[in-house]
């Protein structure tokens, strides 16, 4: 089985929600997804696209994602790439998807000039900090996610 990676194109955008639903079922929350092809497709692909995406395709078919989207660290005085999903579907794991994905992030990092790459790894998902371990990564410490979202953020934007 062959393993390719691109850049999403707008006829991808049903894969990309099928697979940002499987990762959303993986991570234990299958019912937060609140994306739709449309609030995707416009992210994507509209007039100004605020994210991107690269597939990885076993033998044609898309069974991997990484969604992505640029940050500035005034640190570095440079961009930072933030990874907001990378996900494999379980069937296609250990076949080197993830990593040809990770790489593929990477070199648009590059590319881009960014300082560094940031994402985020559930406390309990051993086998996700493994992978990235496996890739030069390391985890921060100092520092905390924070989030505010709901109901907070309509009171404080009032």
């Amino acid at each position: 089985m062959s393993i390719s990676i691109r850049q999403a194109r707008s006829d991808d955008v049903p894969d990309i929600l099928r697979l940002i639903r499987a990762l959303a079922a993986y991570e234990r929350e299958p019912d937060a997804v609140k994306a739709t092809e449309e609030s995707l497709h416009a992210a994507l692909f509209g007039a100004s696209p605020r994210i991107w995406v690269h597939l990885a395709e076993q033998d044609g078919r898309a069974v991997g994602v990484a969604l992505w989207f640029l940050t500035y660290s005034t640190w570095t005085g440079k961009p930072t790439l933030y990874l907001e999903d990378l996900f494999i579907e379980e069937a296609a794991r250990g076949a080197g998807a993830g990593h040809a994905l990770f790489r593929a992030v990477a070199a648009e990092a590059k590319a881009r000039d960014c300082g560094r790459m940031d994402w985020a790894v559930l406390d309990w998902n051993e086998k996700a900090k493994g992978f990235y371990t496996r890739m030069g990564a390391r985890p921060t410490s100092g520092w905390e996610v924070w989030r505010l979202e709901g109901a907070a953020l309509e009171e404080l934007a009032k």
